[in-house]
């Protein structure tokens, strides 16, 4: 089975909300309260960043099982919302999602990529890491610790 990258479409909200809590979920007693919920945005808030942002999906096997979406910040293109289903993981669906990113990211002359992670998700910074990013600083969100990792272009 091949992995399919695509933008998505307005009405995908719901899906693409289900997919980020079932990636993060497991990972929930490591948030905080608020930081959990800005972590896995609701449908309707995925929705409104429709038009505002790169919303991509993932499928594999005809289903969708990955997310991810970026933003500009001035020369930056920002990355968040990137989950894969647990279920899906291991067939390198974040690393095409990272590619698509970084394609579009050239294709549009951006000088930089940009996320934030959290430390304690070794599977993701050890893939961001593979890809060029670097470890920046450190924030939170909401008392939850953040890592800010950046990939010039």
């Amino acid at each position: 089975m091949e992995v399919e990258i695509r933008k998505s479409v307005p009405n995908e909200g719901e899906t693409i909300a289900f997919i980020l809590a079932e990636a993060f979920t497991e990972y929930k007693s490591f948030y905080t309260e608020r930081g959990f919920a800005e972590t896995i945005p609701s449908a309707e808030e995925i929705e409104r960043r429709f038009g505002e942002e790169l919303i991509l999906i993932a499928s594999y096997d005809g289903k969708i099982v990955g997310t991810v979406s970026a933003v500009a910040q001035g020369e930056d293109l920002y990355i968040r919302s990137m989950g894969v289903h647990p279920k899906a993981r291991g067939r390198k669906i974040g690393e095409k999602l990272l590619e698509y990113i970084e394609d579009f990211a050239r294709e549009n002359y951006y000088k930089r990529l940009t996320l934030s992670t959290t430390p304690f998700l070794d599977r993701a910074i050890r893939l961001y890491e593979k890809f060029g990013f670097v470890r920046e600083g450190t924030s939170n969100l909401f008392g939850t610790p953040l890592l800010t990792m950046k990939k010039n272009l």
